[in-house]
């Protein structure tokens, strides 16, 4: 996969330096990927949540950060959509936020 984009990671990890190592290992894991659907995710990443629009949630460091991505299957291309605390994200709307 084509994972869009690696600033986004590195920018919270600075700031969150415990979730550095946790980030660059699904970071590596995301790009060597082929992932043709959500099923396959869900192989992976067992605690992954499916959302509707090719939406996916992935827990960092034992669910206290979580990872919102938006992926086209087809072309292999994964776009990173927010990254923070447990806590913000349950502020936020994960079906919509940009």
């Amino acid at each position: 996969m084509r994972v869009i984009a690696k600033k986004t990671l590195r920018d919270f990890w600075e700031k969150h330096e415990d979730c550095e190592e946790q980030l660059k290992s699904w970071y590596h894991e995301a790009e060597n990927a082929l992932w043709t659907s959500p099923h396959q995710i869900k192989k992976q990443y067992p605690s992954a949540s499916i959302l509707a629009d090719n939406r996916v949630v992935f827990n960092i460091k034992g669910n206290k950060y979580r990872l919102i991505v938006r992926i086209n299957y087809d072309y292999g291309i994964l776009w990173i959509r927010f990254i923070g605390t447990h806590a913000a994200y349950d502020k936020i709307d994960a079906n919509t936020t940009k």
